[in-house]
């Protein structure tokens, strides 16, 4: 049999009919030339079904003009498909993009003409896929008919991007420019949401992310990483800068050491120039890069998406915004739940806490009327926001509703404690949200290498009020007689709670906590009470005792010293057993000195501040 010849496309109507279903390729690969002459020729065709995802070049087929002709089923929404639904003259097809190409090979959607955007052929007869691989490859391998948009400027990418020539049956030839994504601009919320996430990163984790100002911003943030990998949808301009300094190199990752895998790429020409032949870059079907089993073959794996709003149970709103539908499920849920089956694996919902200028917060009671739920409540273990980091899994309704208070913005922090206590139970004691330590910075976190380990210090928040009964159940009697200068056996959820829910503008309250996935755990406490009278302040600290001469007492000393500096306090105070010899060595080095004190057994320690 004589091998097929592609031929060269002259007109659609050889290879389209009236009720078909054509597939138009995806993102920056979108064959506008080719479609460009198939509307052209618009009016030979009545209810044909177009199925795309996001595509760039602003969907025209969707326009009202070619309604008879054509009825989009966007499976993403993007610009023009995105006004399309919502006027009514579209549908929109809700899936995981890793099964979207299941829906072509299992017949619940088949392909009868896939058009699809290519580089010539190579001087083996392939061409390749280029930018996007993504769904496109199931649509052409499932296809009746392949159609091709050939263009001499479609990088030639590596991996499983490539489809032989005389598989294709009709081509043009035009060489035109990629679609470009400008990268948009860096606000000083986004930088510190990417500092944030940036924290929950540790060397040597394999990494996914979208595009926009939040996974730009974490890239921006792991200047000082090592040794991370990518398996990732979407590979952006951002990553080019992390690889070439090698920072990202692939080299820990469990699953394709030394490569960076994606599925399809959008930005600049920098970007496209940089993948073109590109050995350490490969490109891979959608039904690969996202199917959450092999996600989850990569260990540590760090899974970075966003989302439109997030509830105080965990829910994540991310294609609606309330009954407008804006995109779509895409890769979100196939790649928090690989995370989440990963090997020390973490899945981030990252977000603003505000919209519209600051007037509505991203954290709610309850999602919006209409919305859909994307990511569901069990599949959420980290949100984070400008605010800090929210950490969900194996928290109660209650416990998570705190720690989303706690990254919300401040402004609305009290209003969304009153409005939980109509949907779940709150105690009573627990009656406000924890205030701010400023001079800690917007995120109050502070990463701190002690001893070669690594810890974080932060304020106590209304949130620790578990963890802080469970940092007193680790101390021994003799800790609990020199720190409470009393026998004491018990710390009730009440008392926790009031030691954890400090107004931190008066008082202060630190804490230096290490984490395990989402299990954080005290190491040590250190505060100061506030004396109005002489304006100073009475200091207090305790180590848990598996962690001493680590310098956790010192660096919250010294923390504690510079805060009360900068609030001007004039001195602070700490009353000591006389045995307490440790902590009489640490005031030392702070520079306190002795005091006068009435009781023999209690050393007075003072330290004057300019």
């Amino acid at each position: 049999m004589a091998e097929k010849s592609p031929k060269k496309l002259t007109s659609w109507r050889p290879y389209l009919k009236s009720g078909e279903r054509i597939f138009i390729g995806s993102n920056a690969a979108c064959p506008n030339a080719l479609i460009s002459e198939l509307l052209k020729q618009a009016k030979h065709f009545q209810d044909v079904e177009v199925v795309h995802i996001l595509t760039l070049g602003g969907s025209p087929w969707s326009q009202q003009k070619y309604r008879q002709s054509f009825k989009v089923n966007s499976l993403f929404l993007g610009p023009g498909s995105r006004e399309a639904v919502a006027s009514g003259i579209a549908d929109y097809t809700p899936c995981f993009l890793s099964e979207i190409p299941s829906l072509f090979s299992d017949d619940i959607l088949p392909i009868d003409v896939a058009v699809i955007q290519v580089s010539p052929p190579d001087a083996q007869g392939f061409c390749s896929l280029g930018v996007s691989v993504d769904v496109v490859s199931a649509a052409c391998r499932n296809a009746r008919t392949v159609i091709a948009q050939i263009n001499p400027s479609m990088p030639r990418t590596f991996g499983r991007s490539f489809i032989p020539f005389n598989s294709i049956d009709a081509y043009i030839e035009v060489d035109e420019p990629i679609i470009e994504l400008p990268a948009k601009a860096q606000d000083d919320v986004t930088l510190r949401i990417g500092h944030n996430v940036a924290m929950l990163i540790e060397d040597g984790s394999t990494l996914q992310m979208g595009i926009g100002r939040i996974p730009d911003a974490v890239l921006k943030s792991l200047q000082n990483h090592r040794n991370l990998g990518i398996h990732t949808e979407m590979f952006s301009d951002g990553l080019i800068d992390l690889m070439e300094k090698g920072i990202v190199d692939n080299s820990r990752k469990t699953l394709h050491p030394g490569k960076t895998i994606t599925s399809f790429c959008m930005g600049s020409k920098k970007l496209y120039d940089f993948v073109h032949e590109n050995p350490h870059v490969e490109f891979h079907p959608s039904e690969y890069t996202n199917n959450p089993s092999i996600i989850a073959q990569n260990e540590s794996m760090v899974a970075i998406n966003s989302a439109i709003e997030v509830d105080l149970s965990g829910q994540v709103v991310a294609d609606s915004v309330g009954s407008r539908l804006y995109s779509g499920i895409g890769g979100q849920v196939d790649f928090i739940r690989g995370a989440a089956q990963s090997l020390n694996g973490h899945p981030i919902i990252a977000l603003p806490s505000t919209a519209k200028n600051g007037t509505i917060s991203k954290i709610v009671p309850s999602i919006s009327k209409g919305s859909g739920v994307v990511t569901s409540r069990g599949d959420v273990h980290y949100v984070v926001t400008e605010y800090g980091i929210a950490t969900l899994r194996g928290k109660s309704i209650r416990e998570r509703a705190l720690e989303l208070i706690q990254v919300a913005h401040p402004d609305f922090r009290d209003e969304l404690l009153r409005q939980v206590r109509e949907h779940y139970w709150v105690p009573d004691y627990q009656v406000a949200s924890s205030t701010r330590v400023v001079e800690l910075g917007d995120s109050e976190m502070v990463k701190v290498n002690l001893k070669d380990k690594k810890f974080t210090l932060r304020p106590l928040r209304a949130s620790d009020e578990r963890i802080l009964q469970e940092f007193f159940y680790s101390h021994t009697q003799e800790t609990l007689l020199m720190r409470y200068n009393y026998g004491i056996n018990r710390m009730s959820r009440e008392k926790a709670y009031s030691l954890v829910n400090v107004d931190q503008t008066s008082d202060l309250a630190l804490c230096i906590v290490r984490r395990k996935g989402p299990k954080e755990r005290i190491h040590g406490v250190g505060r100061y009470y506030y004396v109005k009278e002489g304006n100073f302040g009475e200091v207090a600290f305790v180590v848990r005792e598996s962690s001493r001469q680590n310098g956790i007492a010192f660096e919250l000393l010294q923390n504690i010293v510079a805060i009360a500096k900068l609030r001007k306090l004039s001195r602070l105070v700490a009353l000591v057993k006389a045995g307490n010899k440790p902590m009489l060595k640490v005031l030392k080095k702070n520079g306190f000195t002795k005091g006068v004190s009435e009781d023999p057994l209690e050393i007075v320690m003072e330290l004057n501040l300019p």
